[in-house]
């Protein structure tokens, strides 16, 4: 029986009925649709609940057993949901059940003490119902708990000072500063200070802030707090303490901004100057724009000329010292920076400049890197001299100049003759040849032989001259221009033997660098000694090393200005000695030159007969062409030039004779062909 009964409890499931028509409906219900009209209708919104009347305290006492019930059961659900506890700890507050709102808050710190707003909460009900001791302890509990959140502290302080508890209230600021807030904690706790005037009390707290956050801002407020309160000195102080206290290495130019104009507020011109300028030697120049700006307007208003030149001269200090910084080899910008400096600046600062800048020592031993660089120890040497007038400096920095310079791979000949001539200007003559014997053992070169050469001269000293000549030919005997220069010494002093002497033996050289003078110089000093002979040998002599036309013309010139007997014969004898010589020269403008030469010569002094002479022997210009060829030898085609044909040499080559009959064969066959083509005009022109 019951087995029957629970068989027929059991549901038989419903079959879905078949859809006979499976088609979409011709209007499609969006999801969008039933909402808005769900919203239009206000289907959703629940009515109010009734407003419920409490009439006696049964009723009270069983609303707040529903309600806490209500409250309890949702802290149940999410302890973690903060605002389900707030809401319950202010409804018991909304029915002065202080001790309730306590124990709830309690409970809910328990569940999560981190929460800022319970703690606000907590301590704004306690202030609220004037329970003052209960709020003092929630605050000292939460800045215990959490002393980085600053909102505690400033409602805890705020409270005690609306209290009237000042003392309190400091107390409170001291143990927030032990734990170095931010700065607007600092400003707050000076501030607070200063309502009650302790203004003892707030430079205090300055001093320990300014040490907390270091910031340039901070320390400027301390001083103008200072200031403020007319404790200028006080200010001053302060300004000077910061400056030692960035140093060199964090250097602000808004500090010293505010410094100068603290000291212009009170007329201080001078001591504006004076921080400018130090900022300014100090600063980099992208970093001291404002700075340059202040310092302008500065000037403008309190500063003469010469201020305003010194803002310029400022600026462009810095603009070099950018340059040197990036590129301490750029010596092109050490010399502008020297040459600023110098002009305006102590002999001091100028010399620091140097010192840096030969510092500066290139870092390759070639002399071309080097070119530069030694006109800095130049310059700076003639500035000790010229400029600050102190001859030992100057000597030190020769010396120095010349232990530094590589002599063994490269010499700068300048700074040792440039040492020479500062000590002869000391009248330390010893000095300077020992200078100069020096550079001359160590680097021995032609420009330091000649000018220890010219010193000794410019002294008569002709002994010391002619062992500087003798060792200057030991080491360059190729030279001949100190051959010459030796020769004309002797002459000048009259030893005309030894001056032939020394001609001979440096004609006489295997190796010289430019014979042509040599030989011109010796055959000058003997015209000038009128020895006929003997210049007539040496040109005989000359023409046996050397077939040059030039030499050929200069002895015809030679003999023609001799005014001798027969000079007019022998130079006639030369001209034709030097074109049978010639003829065999490849060079043919330089044969033609001779032939020029001796036309000239006949035309002023010759016959007729001698004139026609030479005019047969003069060559015709001719045109021809040859086969040009590149560098890497192929054909690059054809060139035209001109070539002079000699008589001489066509009538030794019968091809030129061919050569010239049929040129002047074509000329005839032209004009006839010319005839022809016009008779007419030849019988016209036979009849005029």
């Amino acid at each position: 029986m019951a087995a029957s009964t629970a068989a027929g409890k059991q549901r038989i499931p419903k079959v879905a009925k078949k859809v006979k028509n499976k088609a979409p409906a011709e209007v499609q219900i969006t999801a969008e649709q039933l909402l808005r009209e769900a919203k239009e209708r206000e289907l959703e919104l629940l009515p109010p609940p009734p407003q419920q009347k409490i009439t006696d305290e049964e009723e009270l006492n069983d609303y707040k057993l529903r309600k806490r019930k209500t409250f309890e059961d949702n802290i149940r659900k999410n302890r973690t949901v903060i605002s389900n506890w707030i809401k319950y700890a202010q409804w018991e507050e909304s029915l002065k059940e202080i001790q309730r709102a306590r124990s709830i808050y309690e409970r809910a710190l328990d569940v999560d003490y981190r929460n800022i707003t319970l703690w606000l909460k907590y301590a704004e009900m306690e202030m609220k119902n004037r329970q003052v001791n209960h709020a003092r302890n929630i605050w000292d509990r939460a800045i215990t708990t959490l002393p980085r959140v600053n909102q505690f502290w400033y409602k805890y302080t705020y409270m005690e000072e609306m209290l009237g508890n000042v003392a309190g209230a400091r107390q409170v600021f001291e143990r927030w500063m032990e734990w170095q807030p931010e700065e607007q904690a600092w400003h707050s706790y000076i501030n607070f200070e200063l309502r009650y005037k302790e203004v003892d009390r707030a430079r205090t707290i300055y001093e320990r802030f300014v040490l907390v956050h270091p910031d340039v801002k901070n320390w400027i407020k301390y001083a103008r707090f200072e200031e403020k309160h007319g404790y200028f000195a006080h200010a001053r102080k302060v300004y000077e303490r910061a400056v030692e206290f960035f140093g060199d290495e964090h250097m602000d130019e808004h500090l010293y901004v505010a410094f100068a104009k603290f000291e212009e507020n009170q007329k201080e011109f001078e001591r504006v100057r004076v921080i400018y300028k130090y900022a300014l030697d100090r600063i980099s120049k992208q970093e001291a724009q404002e700075l340059f700006k202040n310092y302008t307007i500065f000037e403008k208003k309190f500063g003469d000329r010469r201020g305003i030149e010194d803002i310029i001269v400022s600026k462009r200090r810095f603009q070099y010292e950018e340059e040197v910084k990036a590129n301490p080899h750029n010596y092109d910008a050490w010399f502008d920076y020297l040459r600023l400096v110098e002009s305006d600046a102590e002999a001091e600062t100028v010399r620091e400049v140097y010192e840096r800048a030969i510092a500066n020592v290139p870092p390759i031993q070639e002399k071309r890197h080097w070119k530069r660089y030694i006109y800095l120890w130049v310059n700076y040497a003639l500035y000790e001299e010229l400029e600050a007038k102190d001859p030992e400096r100057t000597r030190q920095v020769y010396q120095a100049s010349l232990k530094l310079i590589p002599h063994k791979k490269f010499t700068f000949a300048k700074m040792w003759l440039l040492y020479a001539q500062f000590e002869i200007r000391q009248k330390n003559l010893p000095f300077a040849r020992r200078a100069l014997g020096t550079s001359i053992g160590k680097c021995p070169k032609n420009k330091l032989f000649k000018g220890y050469i010219e010193l000794e001269l410019q002294l008569r000293e002709f002994d010391r001259c002619r062992k500087l000549y003798e060792k200057f030919l030991e080491f360059g005997p190729e030279n001949c221009t100190s051959w010459i220069k030796f020769a004309e010494l002797e002459a000048i002093l009259g030893d005309i033997e030894r001056a032939r002497a020394i001609y001979e033996l440096a004609i006489s050289q295997p190796r010289l660098d430019m014979p042509e003078v040599l030989w011109k110089s010796y055959i000058d000093f003997e015209i000038e000694q009128e020895e006929t002979e003997r210049t007539r040998n040496l040109y005989r002599r000359l023409l046996q090393r050397t077939q040059h036309v030039k030499v050929w013309i200069s002895f015809a010139q030679f003999e023609l200005s001799s005014g001798k007997e027969g000079s007019l014969a022998k130079c006639r004898q030369i001209y034709e000695e030097a074109n049978k010589t010639m003829r065999n020269c490849e060079e043919k403008e330089e044969r033609l030159m001779l032939l020029e030469s001796w036309r000239s010569f006949e035309d002023e002094f010759g016959t007729i007969s001698d004139k026609e002479r030479v005019d047969k022997l003069m060559p015709e210009k001719v045109k021809k062409r040859r086969k040009v060829q590149a560098d890497d030898g192929s054909d690059a085609g054809w060139e035209e030039y001109y070539d002079y044909i000699f008589p001489e040499d066509a009538a030794n080559q019968p091809n030129l004779k061919l050569l010239a009959m049929a040129k002047l064969w074509k000329k005839q066959q032209q004009e006839k062909e010319a005839t022809e083509q016009d008779p007419d005009k030849d019988v016209d022109e036979s009849e005029s």
